[in-house]
């Protein structure tokens, strides 16, 4: 199959360089055409636009910013549809809400073309590393015809339901994964005010039962000059999610107050300024709240 590429941002520009690697021909567009340039480098073509890419691929994946940012690559007048060859597929790959990928699923439907939504389950370093999980939603028989090319991007790919629901499934993921990160900077800041060292801290919880994968390697970055200057996943852009969380709530009536109270942690990282940071970095508005020093 060719295969193309929508949005090398930092997931593209790990994840494309496993299609290839997996024997994939790849054509690629970004806004930002330098951003392409190292991927061109290893062997990506390029087109000049979304439908210059969907033009030439059998499997076309797009993952950008958000639900807006879909619209514009999948359905404007340049966009992955208008382009779409004949057996084509669209898989877009984003954390959006479940309302724009079932409207965007829609008009692909509406001119003979199958959309999955594919949500990744991971950071830069878990794709990297080939423990990125993929959640599906949409035609279970266009699934499993793409599912080689899915698991070149990651081993663990779960086929969750009808349009829509594998960006609902990983809303819920991505709830439980910010509770998780902000209650760890509570733990570590209430041991710190109680006299306990916080590597010694961060210590006991990767050894205890509370130890988990995101924390196996988030938790490290709140050591004195670990946090690193290019994050997995910045407050701003782990916000987005979380306030997709809350409207998804919200419409379906189910309570989501430990969510919402995450959301306030990650507000007190940017009124401090400091939400340019990997949001684990929550830990240290606990530290201020506690009057410990910065």
């Amino acid at each position: 199959m060719n295969i193309g590429f929508v949005g090398l941002g930092a997931m593209g520009q790990v994840i494309v360089p496993r299609l290839m690697a997996a024997g994939y021909p790849v054509t690629g567009w970004n806004r930002s055409a330098e951003r392409a340039a190292p991927l061109i480098q290893d062997g990506m073509k390029w087109a000049a636009s979304p439908a210059g890419v969907s033009a030439a691929s059998d499997v076309t994946f797009s993952i950008v910013t958000d639900g807006g940012a879909v619209k514009d690559v999948a359905l404007g007048e340049q966009g992955i549809l208008a382009g779409m060859r004949p057996g084509g597929v669209y898989i877009d790959m984003g954390t959006i809400s479940p309302e724009v990928t079932r409207a965007v699923a829609a008009q692909f439907a509406a001119k003979g073309f199958p959309m999955l939504d594919a949500p990744l389950s991971g950071t830069t370093l878990t794709v990297e590393q080939g423990n990125a999980s993929l959640m599906i939603g949409g035609d279970r028989a266009t699934f499993e015809r793409v599912e080689p090319v899915l698991r070149a991007i990651g081993p663990k790919v779960t086929y969750i339901g009808e349009s829509g629901l594998a960006v609902t499934m990983k809303l819920a993921v991505n709830l439980l994964l910010m509770v998780e990160v902000i209650a760890f900077g509570e733990a570590v800041a209430l041991a710190e005010k109680g006299g306990v060292k916080r590597e010694v801290a961060l210590d006991a919880i990767l050894k205890s039962v509370a130890a988990s994968p995101v924390l196996g390697y988030r938790g490290p970055l709140i050591l004195e000059g670990k946090m690193p200057k290019v994050p997995f996943a910045d407050v701003t852009l782990q916000q987005k999610d979380m306030l997709l969380v809350l409207e998804l709530a919200r419409k379906l009536g189910s309570p989501a107050p430990l969510a919402a109270g995450a959301n306030e942690m990650m507000n007190a990282c940017r009124g401090l300024g400091i939400d340019h940071n990997d949001f684990v970095v929550a830990h240290e508005v606990y530290r201020r709240l506690g009057g410990q020093s910065k």
